[in-house]
């Protein structure tokens, strides 16, 4: 007698956790550290300078900021413990730090000695952002897409001025005019002709190449035009891209710990550095929001913890390596976004080349020469990009509701205040008669516009009562309304959300009463997944072709059509839409069953993308994929009829979906 074994179906590698080839992730991770680095020694430049720092103290600022940037980046793309988001997120030092922290140098006589004062704060408000990362994950419900749809893009458009001002020439050049030479003033043909070229560059490898290239579209502007720019006059005998500090760098140079000295503690800086975390973690939050839509992975609370944790500890090594307070940065968002390349993997390696860069002074001026109008026009694609994922994220939110119009609207008002503004000495000038503490916090249009989109969204969604509806508007159910109806309506009003008659809404109305929207939900998915295996097939079955020719016949209210529409699947070109009736019937073929997705989430690229991709699993994990698939549409359908009071998706959803 013989025994055979079955082996166990290998779990497809989400790829986000994708390991890839040494080259590219070199590659891909030197594009992060390009797109990243001119972000990276702004802060320092510009505390140095409004301190009174010589040149030397100012190396050794940019290389220990450098250093930890790569410590902190690779604490959070590839995590230990419960620190560490683990998605495609790189880390920088927060701009909302740099008028608290010149604040706390200057009242504290300024130089090399106020320093310690600085690393002091930074220290304790690190510890502070480690030990209330918990608590303030506990708040995500009142992060729904009206609100990170709003936060998010707040940080792609009131970054698209520092892009602008890079394209430009550089803050530098903008306000020292008569130190710069004559082709690179604020402005000048010269800097917006690089910055136009390294747009062209970008936009042109994007439409033209496909695969590897086009993932580094971005890296190859920023190379192409620091070519370009060595070969193009500064107009006083130099050129605009110069290698000459090349020579002059260290081969190694390396700041250690208290550098400066051992820090001091103080009670008003102190709370003013805590200040900044608190804001910090609300940009923190919309930022993994971001890249989790963009990577396709669902956050969950303890996704924003692991977050705020990975900030709060790399905060408190900055103080002691003489750096700062660290945050995810929204820049390499845009990038990932952009590249559509999505491995976790790729930031830790632009974490590895920063930590390099860091203890090789040499290679930071390399990377130092490329000039700011290519950096600029580099930038202005990215931060645009950020933008565009929120306003994808705003796709979701129903603005029937009036008082989500307001929401947005005003959060976007105030958020462009300080950035529409001319700046006097750093701030605002709406700002100037304010004191300065009050000042550094209204100063930056990401935290006062996502403060009011938080105060906003509970001001009118969670305390506000009842929203009015317009006229024509289908009211949805409260979940009072839904415990008290007769059995026969609830079924009427829940069973849609699934496609076939599979007898879910029975069950579930039963079970009633149910505390919220989300214990619906979860009660739905439960009687899903303990369908039986023949049951769960056929309601796959039932589920219309994706792109297919009978959404042309569908009644518009029609839920698939709805579904479908939002992803832009009903009004394909033709090219698009041979591509889909092409994986249609390869899947259909492969699996006995319709590609099913959740189209509502994503664009008809990202459907594209994710068919091929799911072509490659075996029939067992597809078929976990598909109902996993289903899941999260009745999770949207449900949404349409029953007022909801957390955020969608379930812990459960969230789960399956790290699996496949």
């Amino acid at each position: 007698m013989s025994t055979s074994t079955t082996a166990a179906p290998k779990r497809a590698t989400h790829p986000v956790d994708e390991m890839l080839p040494p080259q590219k992730l070199a590659i891909y991770g030197l594009q992060h550290v390009m797109a990243f680095y001119a972000g990276a020694v702004i802060v320092p430049i510009l505390l140095a300078g409004a301190i009174g720092l010589n040149d030397d103290q100012l190396i050794h600022l940019i290389n220990a900021d450098l250093f930890t940037c790569g410590i902190a980046s690779i604490l959070q793309s590839v995590g230990i413990w419960k620190i560490g988001v683990r998605l495609p997120l790189l880390q920088g030092v927060t701009f909302t730090a740099v008028t608290p922290m010149i604040i706390i140098g200057l009242d504290n006589g300024g130089g090399a000695d106020s320093l310690v004062y600085i690393y002091g704060a930074v220290i304790v408000a690190g510890l502070f952002t480690l030990l209330i990362a918990p608590l303030f994950s506990q708040l995500v419900r009142f992060f729904p897409p009206v609100v990170t749809g709003t936060v998010i893009t707040i940080i792609g458009i009131t970054l698209i001025p520092v892009a602008a001002f890079d394209a430009g020439g550089g803050q530098f050049a903008f306000f020292n005019p008569d130190l710069v030479p004559a082709n690179l003033k604020f402005g000048s043909y010269t800097n917006l002709a690089l910055a136009a070229f390294t747009i062209l560059v970008i936009l042109a490898l994007t439409r033209f190449t496909r695969g590897f290239v086009q993932t580094i579209a971005v890296l190859a502007g920023l190379v192409i035009g620091t070519v370009v720019a060595a070969m193009v006059s500064d107009g006083s005998g130099g050129k605009v891209a110069e290698f000459g500090a090349v020579g002059g760098a260290d081969w190694i140079g390396f700041t250690g710990p208290f550098h400066f000295g051992a820090p001091k503690f103080a009670v008003v800086p102190i709370l003013l550095m805590i200040v900044v975390m608190l804001i910090t973690a609300v940009e923190t939050t919309g930022d993994v929001y971001a890249t989790g839509q963009i990577v396709e992975k669902p956050i969950a609370k303890r996704d924003i913890a692991a977050a705020l944790r990975a900030d709060g500890l790399a905060t408190f090594l900055g103080g002691v390596m003489n750096s700062f307070p660290y945050t995810c940065f929204a820049e390499n968002v845009g990038l990932v976004r952009l590249t559509q390349v999505k491995s976790r993997w790729v930031v830790a390696t632009a974490g590895g080349i920063m930590i390099l860069l860091g203890l090789l002074p040499k290679a930071g001026a390399i990377v130092a020469s490329i000039p700011s109008s290519v950096l600029g026009g580099a930038a202005l694609v990215m931060f645009g990009t950020v933008a565009a994922v929120g306003i994808q994220t705003l796709g979701r939110v129903d603005f029937k509701n009036h008082r989500n119009v307001i929401v947005v609207a005003v959060s976007v008002a105030i958020a462009m205040i300080p950035v529409g503004l001319p700046q006097v000495d750093g701030t605002s000038a709406f700002l100037v008669e304010l004191p300065k503490n009050v000042q550094a916090f209204l100063n930056s249009g990401i935290t006062t516009g996502s403060i009011a989109a938080i105060l906003l969204n509970l001001m009118l969604n969670y305390f506000g009562g009842k929203p009015d509806h317009v006229a024509g508007e289908v009211t949805r159910a409260d979940i009072a309304e839904l415990n008290q109806m007769p059995r026969a309506e609830f079924v009427r009003l829940v069973a849609p959300a699934y496609q076939g008659e599979v007898g879910i809404a029975e069950v579930v109305a039963d079970r009633r009463p149910y505390s919220d929207a989300n214990a619906v939900r979860a009660a739905m998915q439960d009687e899903l997944f303990s369908l039986s295996t023949e049951q769960q097939t056929e309601l796959m079955r039932s589920y219309p072709t994706l792109a297919g020719e009978d959404m042309l016949s569908v009644d518009h209210t029609d839920r698939s059509f709805v579904d479908q529409a939002a992803a832009g699947l009903t009004f394909l070109g033709e090219e698009e839409q041979g591509a889909f009736a092409e994986v249609n019937v390869a899947y259909r073929e492969k699996f006995g069953f319709p590609l099913i997705v959740a189209a509502r989430e994503l664009s008809s690229e990202q459907v594209l993308e994710q068919a091929w991709q799911r072509l490659d699993n075996s029939p067992r994990q597809e078929h976990a994929a598909a109902l996993l698939e289903i899941a999260k549409i009745a999770n949207h359908r449900l949404a349409d009829v029953v007022e909801d009071t957390t955020p969608m998706g379930s812990t459960r959803s969230a789960t399956l979906q790290r699996i496949h």
